[in-house]
C-alpha cells in the first residue's frame, strides 16, 4: 500500500470538497424557491436541473467540453480576461462536476423544504423574520437528514464520477488524474492489481457514505418516535 501514488484521491477529495461547498451555495436558495413557488414554469426548471441524472456523461461531458473550450464566449473570455483556463484544468473541473452534481443537491434540499409544516414557515415570516432567516433559522434546522444526504451524496457523486471529468479534465497528473480516471487507466494498461486496490478504497467509500447517511436518517427518525 506504500508504493501507491495517492495523488489521484486526494485530487479527487479536493474536487468533491471544492464542488460540494459551491453547489450548497447555489442550490439552496434555488431549491427553497422550487419548494415555495407556484409558477407554471416550475416543471421546466426541475426537468433542466434534472438532465444531469438522465443524460448519458459523455453527452454532457461533450457540451460541456463545447462550451468551454478557448474558442467559446465563455472560454474566450475567462482565458483573455480572467487568465483561467476552463479546459484540461482542475477550475474546469470543479465547473463540469457543479453542473455534473447540481440535481443531487438541489432534489434532496427541496424534498426536505416541502415536507415541512407550512404553517410554522408561515408564522416565522408573521413574527417579523424575512426570508432569508426563515430559511436559515427556521427550515434548514428541521431538515438535517435531507440537507446531510444532500451534502454526502453530492460529494460522493462527484468523488465518482468518469465520464465528463474525463472530457472536460482529461488526464493531467497532478492536476485533473483523478481516481477514477486512474482506474481506467490502470485497465487499460492491465496493472490489475492497482485497479483492484483503487477500486476497493472506491467501493469502501461509497460503502461509508451510504451507511453514514442511511445510519443519520434511523437516528433522527428515532429520535421523532418515528420507526
Amino acid at each position: 500500500m506504500s508504493g501507491i501514488d495517492w495523488t489521484p484521491f486526494w485530487l479527487s477529495f479536493k474536487l468533491a470538497g471544492t464542488t460540494t461547498l459551491i453547489l450548497f451555495l447555489i442550490a439552496l436558495p434555488v431549491a427553497w424557491w422550487l419548494s415555495r413557488t407556484k409558477s407554471r414554469a416550475k416543471p421546466m426548471f426541475e426537468a433542466l436541473i434534472s438532465l444531469p441524472i438522465v443524460l448519458p456523461p459523455s453527452v454532457l461531458g461533450f457540451y460541456i467540453l463545447w462550451a468551454l473550450a478557448p474558442n467559446s464566449p465563455i472560454g474566450a473570455f475567462f482565458e483573455e480576461y480572467l487568465g483561467v483556463k476552463l479546459v484540461f484544468s482542475f477550475t474546469g473541473l470543479v465547473v463540469a462536476s457543479c453542473l455534473y452534481s447540481f440535481p443531487f443537491m438541489v432534489q434532496p434540499l427541496q424534498s426536505g423544504f416541502e415536507s415541512l409544516d407550512k404553517n410554522m414557515l408561515e408564522a416565522s415570516l408573521l413574527a417579523g423574520k424575512t426570508p432569508f432567516q426563515t430559511l436559515w433559522r427556521v427550515a434548514l434546522p428541521n431538515i438535517k437528514p435531507s440537507l446531510l444526504t444532500a451534502l454526502i451524496v453530492t460529494f460522493a457523486h462527484t468523488v465518482g464520477e468518469f465520464g465528463v471529468v474525463l472530457m472536460v479534465g482529461g488526464s493531467i497528473p497532478g492536476e485533473t488524474k483523478v481516481a477514477s480516471v486512474a482506474i481506467y487507466e490502470f485497465v487499460e494498461i492491465m496493472d490489475y492489481e492497482n485497479a483492484h486496490i483503487y477500486s476497493a478504497v472506491m467501493v469502501a467509500l461509497s460503502f461509508a457514505v451510504l451507511l453514514a447517511v442511511y445510519t443519520f436518517n434511523r437516528y433522527h427518525r428515532r429520535q421523532l418516535g418515528v420507526y
